[in-house]
């Protein structure tokens, strides 16, 4: 039961930390260059998640480049440029990985 109880504290921590940066940071004091800045978080932050999900395996090596993973990526990086859609890009994106793989 304490591993539940660690979970429960962890969780509390971490919304009250994401709370606390909501509530306190006000955007009308920040000024335009900090603004911009942070505007790129998301765009940064994105590939970091993304990168080792498509392009690592299981062992943390790289796949090959015939990995259905990265023909799918592909597919929906082009589907996502030409569109600029977020949705169909990673609806094709997905359906595109299940073709391959099946």
């Amino acid at each position: 039961m304490s591993i539940w109880i660690s979970i429960f504290i962890a969780g509390i921590i971490n919304y009250l930390t994401r709370l606390g940066s909501v509530l306190l940071i006000k955007p009308q004091k920040l000024n335009k260059t900090t603004k911009e800045l942070l505007s790129f978080v998301p765009s940064a932050v994105f590939p970091a998640i993304i990168f080792p999900a498509v392009f690592l395996d299981n062992t943390g090596l790289f796949v090959e480049l015939n990995d259905p993973k990265i023909i799918a990526t592909i597919i929906a990086f082009i589907i996502g440029f030409i569109s600029r859609n977020l949705i169909l890009t990673i609806s094709v994106g997905l359906i595109s990985y299940w073709l391959l793989i099946f």
